[in-house]
């Protein structure tokens, strides 16, 4: 079922004032992961696009976050915007986002970014820093005048919610709660205690 405009909306107004206020990095956001040995992995990425389907972040697919999803595709994201002192809480399941997508998300990447993409062998042990740096010239030598492809092991995951939860800061822990739980009818709001 798709997020509805007003949720999007909602999101979109926070995401707004997050860059108005001078926040350093609005896109932000820490996506936690059933571990692939028990236990919960989080590490922080940045959403690259929001629609009515979910939140979407690109990873190299042999990443340690890309194995976890694979073998248990749920995830939680969190965004937290200190400059207007606001969080949403997204809980839900992950599935890759089409090719075309990830092509065309790959091919909107500035040149570094797209030879750093196959240079890297991501979550993999390196020696040292030069490692990766030659790994860089070489893939560097090996597409000069001609576009970068995106790699196979590289693509996008959609974390499609089934709850999305908006926390605004109020003095004296007085904060403001709203959940958004989607159910066998659709989207229900509550109102929770902060």
């Amino acid at each position: 079922m798709v997020i509805p405009a007003h949720i999007l909306q909602e999101f979109r107004n926070c995401m707004d004032a997050a860059v108005e206020a001078g926040e350093l990095e609005p896109t932000s956001m820490t996506v936690a992961s059933p571990g692939l040995t028990g236990g919960v992995s989080a590490r922080t990425v940045l959403l690259k696009a929001l629609d009515e389907r979910g939140f979407v972040f690109y990873t190299n697919l042999r990443s340690n976050k890309a194995k976890q999803l694979a073998v248990k595709p749920q995830a939680a994201l969190v965004f937290h915007w200190k400059a207007t002192r606001r969080q949403v809480l997204v809980e839900g399941t992950v599935e890759p986002v089409s090719d075309q997508e990830a092509d065309g998300y790959f091919a909107s990447r500035d040149r570094g970014s797209q030879l750093g993409a196959w240079a890297s062998q991501q979550s993999d042990p390196m020696k040292n820093r030069a490692e990766l740096l030659k790994n860089v010239v070489v893939m560097e030598a090996r597409h000069v005048g001609r576009p970068i492809p995106r790699p196979p092991h590289w693509s996008g995951l959609r974390v499609i919610p089934h709850m999305i939860e908006f926390w605004i800061h109020r003095n004296n822990r007085l904060h403001d709660r709203f959940r958004y739980t989607l159910g066998k009818d659709g989207w229900n709001k509550q109102r929770l205690f902060p």
